[in-house]
């Protein structure tokens, strides 16, 4: 304990460790496989950097994007602690620098991209070059259902076992693999197809307290720039957008209202991104609007607001964009501008290709396995409208999703939260009349159709839903404004209508099946 926390003071300047960090830093320098599942922000890269400064030998780092090695050596180098990277955006010199020195072992991290393994120079490198560990940082990036899959990274496995251990065992050197957004089924993929045995798997919770979540339904982009200005605040920001072009356009709005806003993305030159990312990262830029080619890495701690303007592609991406906010464990606000066209777009490039590939690899892929990915990425979206539509907790909505035990409603930190009051008698009688008529007819069909049924539009529904005794008891509604409170009477269990809805014992057992039916029968 001691050694270790002698370790922190004199290569991080911290007097002592965050939650979770302790354990995995003693199961990385014990040897151990280690599988690390920290949220953004956690200081998850302490796991493997502490251990390189004390381990003989060089550690070797994979990471998927070059913003993101650029920014974590800046940070080892004003640190004293000796680190490179081979990456394309190097000169030719600084190339044959960071070669020579992974040559001699002067190195303690060298980072690396995945598809820099497909290259037989590199892994006759790893071959001499003493290592102490093999870190896949973005470890979701192997598996498929990760939310930025890479398919180099199923080199990974076959690329640790070339190189040579530092300390002189037979075998592969330890190998660790750290990310923050896995789903349990993440989790397996990525234990089984990096290989690792036994691995200590250090999970601490998804929730960042400190995040206030926010969905905002806007009528189309007019609202979201007309909202923007004012969402950004005085503070610093992130703006995500789906595409270049909504980067770009997010940007102009800002500056129309005063902001100094830059853009980041895939299209613009080497030398304008780098700009950008040192100019965030030093805080003399204090807005950015940008694509997901922007943010990995990124540790600016006082990031108090992030924005959405368009949807993200899946909860994963999402949940790791905004956990760039509150780094510093202040106060932080993440709001995504929720219009349900934006949904098209991310379709859109789904099917046609995505908007932003910078520093990928072009990797030749079967048409077979492009179109399971595709339908892999179209169900991870159909799960991001589910939170963006969600009527229940979106803090609790989130960890569910990532399996946190913790996950319980209301948070008291959300939008949704912030919307629930107690009904009143009349909305109470409301609430049983659409839970009789979800009873009454059969309990089979989604919430589209037992609206129409409540309302009496029964011309284009089947016989069952047109003989209850519940049709057109709500014939002075629009369907529209009963299938919200549908929703809101679609918990995970019976007994969470008393929190839901407010209603009574009585009426959890009597509609508690119906409500679980609906909930099946989705829309």
């Amino acid at each position: 304990m001691c050694f270790l926390l002698d370790a922190l003071r004199t290569h991080f300047g911290h007097d002592a460790f965050r939650a979770g960090q302790e354990a995995l830093v003693r199961a990385v320098i014990d040897g151990r496989d280690v599988l690390a599942v920290m949220p953004t922000g956690s200081g998850k890269s302490l796991g493997y950097q502490l251990p390189a400064a004390v381990l003989p030998g060089t550690t070797i780092v994979v990471s998927p994007l070059v913003s993101l090695m650029k920014d974590q050596i800046d940070q080892l180098d004003r640190r004293g602690i000796a680190a490179a990277a081979l990456h394309s955006m190097l000169g030719a010199e600084e190339r044959r620098d960071a070669w020579r020195q992974a040559r001699n072992g002067s190195l303690r991290l060298l980072y690396a991209a995945s598809e820099r393994f497909a290259s037989d120079a590199f892994l006759a490198l790893l071959r001499q070059m003493p290592v102490a560990r093999f870190v896949v940082d973005e470890a979701h990036c192997v598996s498929e259902w990760g939310h930025d899959f890479r398919p180099d990274y199923r080199r990974l496995r076959a690329a640790a076992l070339e190189c040579h251990r530092a300390d002189g065992q037979a075998g592969r050197p330890p190998l660790a693999a750290f990310t923050a957004t896995a789903t349990p089924e993440v989790r397996d993929d990525i234990v089984d197809l990096l290989g690792l045995v036994t691995p200590a798997v250090v999970v601490s919770g998804f929730d960042r307290p400190n995040i206030e979540l926010h969905v905002r339904p806007v009528a189309g982009d007019w609202e979201k720039h007309e909202l923007l200005p004012q969402l950004i605040g005085s503070g610093r920001a992130l703006v995500y957008a789906a595409t270049r072009k909504g980067a770009e356009q997010a940007a102009q709005t800002l500056r129309a209202a005063g902001v100094a806003a830059e853009v980041y993305h895939a299209g613009l030159e080497d030398s304008a991104r780098v700009r950008v990312q040192d100019a965030f990262a030093v805080g003399s830029a204090r807005v950015v609007c940008a694509t997901n080619a922007f943010g990995m890495g990124i540790d600016r701690p006082d990031v108090e607001t992030v924005v959405h303007v368009g949807v993200p592609g899946s909860i994963e991406a999402y949940y790791q964009e905004i956990g760039r906010g509150g780094r510093d464990g202040r106060p932080a606000t993440a709001t995504l501008l929720w219009n349900y066209a934006d949904v098209k777009t991310r379709e859109f490039l789904i099917d046609k290709g995505r908007d932003d590939v910078a520093e990928r690899a072009e990797v030749v892929v079967e048409p077979e396995e492009v179109a399971r990915r595709k339908q892999l990425e179209h169900r991870k979206l159909k799960r991001m409208v589910a939170y963006a539509t969600a009527v229940t907790c979106l803090r609790a909505t989130i960890l569910r999703y990532f399996g946190d035990p913790a996950a319980k409603e209301p948070c008291g930190a959300c939008s949704n939260c912030h919307r629930r009051v107690v009904l009143n008698r009349g909305e109470l009688e409301f609430v049983r009349t659409i839970l009789s008529g979800i009873a009454r007819c059969g309990e089979r069909f989604g919430r589209r159709k037992v609206a129409a049924m409540l309302v009496g539009q029964v011309v284009d529904l089947p016989d069952a839903l047109r003989k209850p005794s519940t049709t057109g008891l709500l014939s002075g509604e629009r369907p529209q404004d009963i299938e919200p409170w549908i929703d809101a009477a679609r918990p995970r269990t019976p007994a969470e209508l008393l929190s839901v809805a407010g209603v009574g014992p009585a009426t959890v057992q009597k509609y508690g099946p119906a409500i679980l039916a609906l909930t099946a029968a989705g829309r």
